[in-house]
């Protein structure tokens, strides 16, 4: 992959620097050898100026080496970390000043310790590789931490979502459904919706929709096999594109055809303005004061409200990160998704998200999840459901969840429910909610005996719970842990 102009810049300023420092000069001694003055060596290794031809020829034979060798992209192999970080999109592709970070002054940042940030680069691109990340998946994580910088709440989006429905003179209590929002994509933008012909093109049988555009108009296609609910947001989210003017975008719903991190970012303000224009602020933000109200604990009224607001588990509980930490002052929460098949013990954790000084629960490879985590038992419930042959609903239950190593405790509120279209594949969705005294004050029902509590970990792995009956993996980890403890001890009184 080509290396652009600001990164060609950097890497002969990181190559120029070498070369003095490994030839043993100091950038006064490399200016009366090429008389060139030291502010302008100076410009150049930090990556902000590109000498001229005659320029190189002078550094090139101060240093005793030749044009060619001076102006090759290839630095040494202490710095090929660095050439690597370089040479990919990242930098270029990934927006920083949404992180606070001036370009420029990252390049100045690689080009005054170059030996150390190679050495840090190095460690994050083998930590990557251990763990199969992908440049997708860096991206991921990348929208995950804006999303966590902002406490998930953006209120330019807010704001044009309610100018959207103000345009469209939507009563401030109607609630926006699949027909509605289906015409304003046909009539407004002159969109062509058809479902995905699985026959014709059975590779989309999985994907949720596809969207063509080309010189002739706009096609929105739909998986036959989607809820109302589902379509929907699909509608909202196409919309959110158009009226966001967000041109940069993804076509499908399959993620892995994220090119940059400008689509992955685009894709979440577009269904940020769904959420938006399908669960008005307006109407959620009195409702859940009335649920925080209740004395008792009562899981039905949560189902209720998704089947009000007509939306899924998902987008409720993924609306609720929006609004919890701007109008309750609750921003220790988390937000998490795992899939199950029915009648396998396995659980894939899809998507989490921590507005969080506590990081429960986490994504972790070749290690099992508290199997007595509520995302988890809820999943279990739906499989026995379906197991029975009976029809599958929303489930909802909820847990005060204590950490066993920190003693954390989280009110956990998990839904379930079947995965549309992938037969027997079942959904679980969690919000977290972290009770320190502000927050138990907040919600009336915690007192509710019929609310259970239960002791959890991380993981089997990093469990001291030995008598669990639900574990099904020895604490090996932990045991690790253990006997390396007992060594620093060892180590200490001998050397003491």
């Amino acid at each position: 992959m080509a290396i652009n102009t600001d990164n060609v810049r950097l890497v002969f300023g990181l190559k120029l620097k070498q070369l003095r420092l490994d030839k043993g000069l100091s950038l006064s001694e490399l200016s009366q050898k090429s008389g060139l003055s030291i502010s302008y060596i100076n410009e150049i290794e930090k990556g902000k100026k590109y000498p001229k031809s005659d320029k190189i020829l002078a550094l090139a034979a101060a240093m005793d080496v030749d044009y060619d060798t001076l102006v090759s992209l290839k630095l040494s192999k202490r710095l090929e970390p660095i050439s690597d970080l370089l040479s990919s999109n990242i930098l270029t592709e990934l927006p920083l000043e949404l992180f606070g970070i001036d370009p420029a002054n990252l390049l100045e940042i690689l080009s005054d310790a170059p030996m150390k940030i190679s050495a840090f680069v190095g460690t994050l691109i083998e930590i990557a590789r251990n763990y199969n990340m992908s440049i997708e998946k860096f991206y991921f994580s990348a929208l995950r931490t804006y999303q966590e910088m902002h406490d998930n709440y953006f209120e330019d989006i807010e704001t044009e979502a309610e100018r959207f429905l103000t345009e469209n003179q939507v009563e401030p209590e109607r609630l926006l459904d699949e027909t509605y929002l289906a015409e304003i994509l046909r009539t407004r933008y002159n969109y062509v919706i058809e479902n995905i012909n699985e026959r014709v093109n059975p590779e989309f049988s999985s994907v949720r929709s596809l969207t063509i555009t080309n010189a002739s108009g706009s096609r929105l296609l739909v998986n036959m096999h989607l809820s109302s609910v589902q379509r929907a947001f699909i509608y909202g989210r196409e919309i959110g594109y158009l009226y966001l003017n967000l041109k940069n975008r993804l076509h499908t719903t399959a993620l892995v055809e994220a090119e940059s991190f400008e689509q992955l970012l685009n894709n979440f303000k577009a269904s940020y303005f769904a959420s938006g224009i399908i669960i008005k602020r307006s109407l959620l933000v009195p409702a859940i004061a009335d649920f925080f109200a209740q004395k008792t604990w009562q899981p039905e009224k949560l189902i209720d409200l998704i089947h009000h607001f007509n939306t899924t588990p998902e987008s409720f509980c993924y609306r609720l990160s929006n609004i919890l930490p701007r109008y309750f002052g609750i921003n220790q929460i988390f937000f998490s998704r795992f899939n199950n098949f029915v009648g396998q013990n396995l659980f894939d954790m899809t998507k989490e998200m921590h507005i969080s000084r506590k990081h429960y629960p986490h994504t972790v490879r070749d290690e099992h999840y508290c199997r007595r985590w509520v995302a988890l038992t809820v999943l279990n419930d739906l499989a026995e459901i379906i197991q029975h042959k009976e029809q599958p609903r929303i489930l909802c239950k909820a847990q005060k969840s204590t950490y066993i190593d920190t003693q954390d405790q989280y009110l956990v509120i998990s839904f379930a429910q079947p995965m549309s279209p992938t037969p027997n594949l079942n959904v679980s969705v969690s919000m977290g909610i972290y009770l320190d005294d502000q927050t138990r004050e907040k919600l009336a029902f915690l007192q509710d005996p019929l609310l259970p509590s239960r002791d959890v970990n991380q993981t089997c792995e990093r469990c001291s719970l030995f008598d669990c009956r639900e574990r099904i993996a020895a604490p090996i980890i932990l045991q690790k842990k253990f006997k390396n403890e007992e060594l620093r001890k060892a180590l200490r009184k001998m050397i003491n």
